[in-house]
């Protein structure tokens, strides 16, 4: 079955960085897009980015942008998300996930991703 794990996160300062990695397998990782979300303590879920398949798009949402980049390398397996200039509003527990549908562009929405990861705690203290 698929499995993504994440790894990365941890405690840093505001002002700071971190870079988060997901590993995936069980399916083959270049067909299709990926995303991370997160997941504030009290908050509901919420979209951070999505790549196609072969890193050639990308999708941000406006707190993010300019600050995080997302990456992959279908050699390995694996996505990434650099994370530059930490606020501590963006502390919280971070999930990859995987597309449903093979081919298919990044989404911004829950519903259009089906395998998540079982999270990394990012904590940036003021």
């Amino acid at each position: 079955q698929v499995q993504l794990v994440e790894s990365g996160g941890g405690l840093v300062q505001a002002g700071g960085s971190l870079r988060l990695s997901c590993a995936a397998s069980g399916q083959t990782f270049s067909n299709y897009a990926m995303g991370w979300f997160r997941q504030a303590p009290g908050k509901e879920r919420e979209f951070v980015t999505g790549i196609s398949r072969r890193g050639s798009t990308t999708l941000y949402a406006d707190s993010v942008k300019g600050r995080f980049t997302v990456s992959r390398d279908n050699a390995k397996n694996t996505m990434y998300l650099q994370m530059n200039t930490l606020k501590p509003e963006d502390t919280g527990v971070y999930y990859c996930t995987t597309r449903s549908t093979p081919y298919a562009g990044p989404g911004h929405f829950e519903s259009d991703y089906k395998y998540w990861g079982q999270g990394t705690q990012v904590t940036v203290a003021s």
